[in-house]
């Protein structure tokens, strides 16, 4: 680590920030001067139907469909799967609201699930005692980009006939027993919001091997309908602008650089903040052999309670972007609190989570020096409490 006055000028490091070069600005004015901004097309426009076909290739699946947003791809995946109102559906708490948000929207009701302190995806033990008769849908959540125990999930959905949606928002390019996240459900659900490894802006998909829902999601993604007029099932508007599919497509053409960039930076950060914590008691994010992460979040935790929001504050003053995701969790939110607080009572790990876990940045942005500023906050920082 070395050594230097932390309190000299530096510029902010944020959490995330998006890698938009030339490229994805040519292909944008290409747009802007081919004037055909969206397209009602069942199949979508070029640059959508570009985008999903350099998706298709990577995550090695025979069907992708590009839509608005994470939350619409959630939204449309479990329209396309049947869920409606009366339907249970188990997730994690511990998850950015979304995932629960769009099972409200097609009237069913979520069930939140505790997670392991491991890794911070669903605990499978807790989806076992949470199963009922009208459990109809698993949404596992490969939070920070670690992938969730999928056999095991895929083991319990198949003796209770229940399908398995993937939200895999923040893991694209995650790999579970040599499988790309997204890939081993039924359907798997991605986010190009501006924080993610990909990004448009807004925009996400939706990826499946099955030829029925590919279809279905097509019409949903359009207002149910084929040809003109036609609704023939419940649809929303959530297609994905041309201009976005436009950067999305140039991000998925360098997908492998930003990967293996963030992976260096955790890497060095990792060697970095080692021998603190080894010396502080603090939890580092570790790989497995069958799990390899995206590195779309650096999270480590601390053991001692009140100390994460000290650490989270000096380093802010410090100018490094760290964040809290997610506190609170979804069960203690306003909304889902009145709702569901019995089925959120239980769930310990969650609510340690979220009082102890701190996210560092690690995108393709942050310099070699700026790894060496957070390891210098972090042991300031911990030294001082």
């Amino acid at each position: 680590m070395s050594s230097f006055n932390i309190h000299n000028t530096y510029d902010a490091i944020a959490i995330n920030k998006p890698w938009i070069e030339e490229e994805e600005k040519r292909e944008v004015l290409s747009v802007l001067d081919e004037e055909a901004l969206t397209s009602p097309a069942k199949e979508g426009g070029k640059r959508v139907r570009d985008l999903e076909s350099l998706l298709e290739d990577y995550l090695k699946v025979k069907h992708v469909v590009a839509v608005n947003s994470g939350t619409a791809a959630l939204h449309a995946a479990l329209l396309s799967a049947g869920i409606q109102h009366g339907d249970e559906v188990l997730l994690p708490s511990f998850t950015f609201v979304a995932t629960a948000n769009s099972v409200i929207a097609t009237g069913a009701k979520p069930v939140f699930v505790d997670v392991k302190k491991e890794d911070y995806t669903i605990d499978v033990q807790s989806i076992k005692s949470k199963i009922s008769e009208k459990t109809k849908c698993i949404i596992p959540v490969h939070l920070y980009g670690h992938p969730s125990d999928m056999d095991e999930i895929s083991e319990v959905a198949r003796q209770h006939s229940i399908k398995v949606i993937e939200d895999a928002c923040q893991s694209l390019g995650s790999v579970y027993k040599h499988k790309q996240t997204g890939t081993v459900g039924c359907l798997g659900c991605f986010s190009f919001y501006a924080s993610k490894v990909l990004t448009s802006g807004e925009g996400g998909a939706i990826a499946t091997e099955d030829d029925i829902l590919a279809d279905k999601l097509k019409m949903i993604r359009n207002h149910g309908m084929v040809e003109g007029y036609d609704t023939r099932v419940f649809g929303l508007n959530l297609r994905l602008p041309e201009l976005s599919a436009a950067i999305a497509k140039i991000q998925v053409i360098k997908l492998e650089k930003m990967l293996y960039l963030r992976r260096k930076n955790a890497d060095m950060l990792t060697k970095t903040i080692l021998p603190l914590a080894d010396r502080y008691k603090i939890k580092l994010p570790q790989e497995r052999d069958e799990k390899n992460f995206n590195w779309y979040l650096y999270t480590i935790a601390f053991e001692s309670d009140n100390e994460r929001d000290k650490i989270k504050a000096k380093m802010l003053s410090d100018k490094i972007g760290v964040t809290v995701y997610y506190k609170p969790p979804v069960h203690r939110t306003p909304y889902y609190e009145k709702m569901f607080s019995k089925e959120g009572d239980a769930l310990s790990n969650t609510d340690w989570a979220s009082d102890h876990v701190l996210s560092l940045p690690v995108h393709p942005l942050v310099t070699e020096r700026e790894i060496d500023r957070m390891g210098e906050s972090l042991k300031n920082a911990l030294d001082s409490f």
